[in-house]
């Protein structure tokens, strides 16, 4: 007898044709919805590099004739009040023949050392120079404002081995080291032609680039002064022996030439500008190295002066000022790696002449202070 052999939606080879299909369907549905998380994940870390606009209408006029000398330094507060550190004492004579005996024309009077601005470019306030209980450096190098808004100045003649602390209107809190002769890069207590300070509030501690004479970072407690601890390049212990002249793409020296810079960012890195050898070296806290990034191997003259970071939450970037280049270069913080830069050599608006720091506001614009011929500070506008 013949048998018919029949087969409907429940038998085995027809339901395993279904179950194949529905897997597939399921495969490509995960695959776009990792693909979609993948763009979203990439546009979120492909952030775009910031551009940036000089704008020329900013700073206002300065009350009483007042006038810049060599700007060495500026930073900017929670306010967005920008406060800059200038050079009196390096006026040109056509710059003050108003104060010789006769007065040979209108111009011009030294404003003081330091000159607070509002967000809007108008002076606020200026204070500054030789004072009662306190040595007034006797070269202006750099300015930094700690969370509580108090300054803090450095000074890079060959007997400033100090570093200054004062109240926002001027008050005088607090000195660490004092002028004279350097003790060297392993002193607790006196500093070396001190380059820059960074503050942590929340460790209280200021972080001392240090220097021009000292080949070191140093750190102390932000209210008594106290020593706590210090290291040189590479986090070893910093040696004050003459080191061989910088030489591109050679070996690295195993000592700072000059912390010319000190930056710490959110994530508790302290980024250090090694000016004459051409690096940034970045360190935890505590001092241990992580990773160094070179720029501008090239340069002779020493490229780093200064940095500043973007302010997105995760920092993205690094602003590294050139000085000898005349250039803002932007880079990523977690690489080193150029993505853009602004700026070069020459008088005009947007140009540098003796770039020398730099400093970002919370919009994420741009100052800078020229020392040298630049005598000035300019700022750059983000544009979105």
């Amino acid at each position: 007898m013949n048998k018919n052999t029949q087969t409907d939606g429940n038998h085995p080879s027809s339901n395993s044709g279904l179950f194949k299909k529905y897997r597939l369907y399921l495969f490509m549905s995960f695959a776009f919805v990792l693909a979609g998380c993948a763009f979203n994940a990439l546009q979120s870390n492909n952030m775009a590099v910031p551009q940036y606009k000089a704008d020329a209408f900013w700073m206002q006029p300065m009350p009483n004739n007042w006038i810049f000398g060599q700007v060495s330094s500026v930073a900017v507060d929670h306010r967005d009040h920008v406060w800059v550190l200038h050079r009196p004492n390096s006026l040109h004579p056509d710059e003050k023949g108003r104060l010789q005996n006769p007065p040979q024309n209108r111009c011009c009077v030294a404003a003081p050392a330091v000159v607070e601005y509002d967000a809007n470019g108008k002076v606020v306030r200026a204070w500054g120079g030789p004072g009662a209980g306190y040595d007034w450096p006797k070269q202006e190098h750099g300015i930094h404002v700690d969370k509580q808004g108090n300054i803090w100045i450095t000074g890079n003649e060959s007997v400033d081995q100090q570093a200054l602390k004062f109240d926002g209107q001027g008050g005088f809190l607090m000195q660490i080291g004092k002028p004279g002769k350097s003790e060297g890069s392993n002193s607790r207590t006196q500093l070396g032609q001190p380059a820059s300070i960074e503050s942590d509030a929340v460790a209280q501690e200021i972080y001392v680039g240090d220097g021009y004479g000292n080949k070191r970072v140093i750190v102390f407690d932000s209210n008594t002064g106290a020593y706590k601890r210090h290291w040189g390049a590479y986090g070893a212990v910093p040696d004050d022996a003459k080191q061989p002249n910088y030489v591109p793409r050679g070996t690295p020296s195993k000592q700072f030439g000059n912390p010319h810079c000190v930056k710490r960012s959110r994530d508790q890195l302290i980024y250090v500008c090694d000016r004459p050898n051409n690096r940034i070296q970045v360190f935890q806290s505590n001092g241990q190295f992580m990773k160094e990034f070179f720029i501008d191997e090239d340069t002779l003259s020493g490229s780093l002066a200064d940095i500043a970071m973007s302010n997105d939450p995760q920092q993205k970037y690094l602003f590294v000022a050139d000085g000898s280049n005349s250039e803002i270069y932007i880079l990523n913080r977690e690489d080193g790696k150029k993505v853009g830069s602004f700026g070069r050599q020459g008088r005009q608006m947007g140009e540098f002449r003796n770039l020398h720091n730099i400093a970002i506001d919370s919009k994420g614009n741009i100052y800078t202070a020229e020392a040298g011929f630049g005598r000035r500070v300019q700022r750059f506008v983000l544009q979105q």
